[in-house]
């Protein structure tokens, strides 16, 4: 390619925050972009790049002159654990630590007696990784925001100041975890009529004013006004009144999703090669529910963080073994916590001739499997399109983050999702294990589900889908802005 062509080719660079559902959603969004023509370069931690490369093999980054991975350090100490860094530490070290890599990365790129790439023309940053504002700023160029939570989750982040203000966080002592307190219904929060304490992102539940990741939700929220844009993982007609709240405080909103529909409408290229999952895949999973009837399965899975306790993972195959339903089980290395997952011999003996236990899957495979007829989850938002894209009803277990929005309106506003306790039983997880695969109202969230599937496919469709035609908007408006 001619230097003159180069350097017409809009560059744009996505940084997703180093975690697995963060990087998932962000190498959508720069596929999709670089079938619009754009030059991508992808920013991982050096250490998630390490995993990347471990799991996939060691060329499955290479190959595409367009298309480049690049790597700066996450500011944490080095270690060769097989699993998703503490959260909040990171939250924190990328925050202090990620800006002067960035810097020093964006002039390399730039550097024209060096680099063989074109100029960078924008930045799409993880919502969270706000550091990357200052750097476009310097720069001039725009930059759009990917907040890969759902806008209700998103919009509850933005809430949170004023559950501070109004007194409510933090909370004056311990006792207010359990004496009903979080249970308190909030109804002066736009677009969240009827939401609970409990249903807000747990960082909320500290008795601390000073609390780490309170003080990180309030400053990347106030910096997301900075950006030129902001873009979510979802679509409209799902999600309407909470992206409406949100467009009233921070303009201008686009609503972009299912990613993964409008990625399906890209046709098969060297693009495919990439792949983002930290862990190795287990395709014998997809072998395994070739042989099985059609909705006869369910899917277990608690994403890439959530962690449990040894009693919690025993509630969890006693109850799933005592529906007697076929299932699959995704137990990643690291689910326990401080500990090693140990099932009990009985009940391997006792589901062995329904049941594959497997460590990490191809989840949208699986979700689109006809085998598969419900989803055991942690309720992240990956997981909750993923399940829609595949018109699949949920039992949702909220771990941490938005976690628990997300399982509120799964539950009572969209109709797909059962709740199940915290505190998990094993009764409770074969009650609703069974209710959801043989049950009336497990019968009612798949039709519903379908029903939402119908309406994602359609927000994504070519030329006039909501989704479609905002990313379309968005490249035009937004990131080519400068091009103009």
């Amino acid at each position: 390619m001619g230097s003159t062509i180069l350097s017409k080719r809009p560059h744009a660079v996505c940084i997703p925050f180093p975690a697995q559902g963060h990087i998932n959603p962000m190498l959508k969004l720069a596929k999709l972009l670089h079938h619009k023509g754009f030059h991508i370069t992808f920013v991982n931690s050096e250490f998630n790049h390490r995993r990347l490369l471990k799991s996939r093999g060691a060329n499955s980054l290479n190959g595409l002159s367009s298309f480049r991975f690049e790597t700066i350090p996450d500011g944490l100490p080095p270690t060769d654990v097989d699993a998703t860094q503490d959260i909040p530490s990171l939250c924190e070290s990328t925050r202090k630590t990620c800006l002067a890599p960035f810097r020093k990365l964006l002039s390399r790129l730039n550097d024209t007696s060096s680099s063989n790439v074109p100029p960078v023309t924008c930045i799409i940053s993880d919502g969270i990784m706000t550091f990357t504002l200052d750097a476009a700023e310097e720069l001039g160029i725009p930059e759009v925001l990917f907040w890969t939570t759902s806008a209700c989750g998103f919009l509850a982040y933005v809430h949170v100041r004023q559950l501070i203000e109004k007194g409510y966080v933090p909370l004056k002592d311990a006792s207010y975890l359990t004496n009903g307190y979080l249970d308190s219904v909030i109804d002066f929060l736009p677009g969240m009529k009827g939401i609970r304490l409990k249903d807000m992102p747990p960082f909320i539940r500290t008795t601390d004013k000073d609390d780490l990741m309170i003080d990180f939700i309030l400053d990347v929220t106030e910096r997301a006004k900075r950006a030129s844009a902001i873009i979510l993982n979802t679509f409209n007609s799902m999600e309407y009144q909470f992206l409406s709240a949100l467009s009233s405080m921070l303009l201008p909103i686009y609503s972009i999703g299912p990613l993964q529909l409008l990625l399906n409408q890209v046709p098969n290229t060297d693009l495919k090669q990439f792949g983002s999952n930290l862990w190795k895949e287990e395709p014998e999973c997809l072998e395994w529910l070739g042989s099985m009837k059609p909705n006869s399965v369910v899917y277990v899975n608690f994403g890439s963080i959530t962690v449990m306790t040894p009693y919690q993972l025993v509630e969890f195959a006693w109850g799933l073994a005592n529906s007697k339903q076929t299932f699959l089980w995704i137990i990643r290395p690291d689910l326990v916590s401080g500990d090693s997952a140990i099932l009990p011999p009985e009940f391997l003996t006792d589901t062995k001739d329904r049941a594959l236990l497997a460590s990490w899957c191809p989840q949208e495979q699986v979700l689109n499997h006809p085998a598969i007829g419900g989803f055991l989850t942690h309720s992240g938002w990956n997981s909750t399109i993923e399940s829609i894209c595949g018109g699949v009803p949920m039992i949702c277990w909220p771990f941490f983050a938005e976690q628990q929005t997300n399982c509120r309106y799964c539950c009572t506003e969209w109709g797909i999702g059962m709740e199940i306790n915290n505190d998990v039983k094993r009764d409770e997880v074969e009650s609703l294990v069974r209710e959801l695969m043989e049950g009336d109202k497990g019968e009612e969230m798949k039709q519903k589900a379908m029903e939402w599937k119908k309406m994602a496919e359609e927000s994504t469709a070519s030329p006039n889908g909501s989704s479609y035609k905002n990313l379309e908007t968005m490249i035009n408006q937004v990131l080519l802005s400068i091009r103009n």
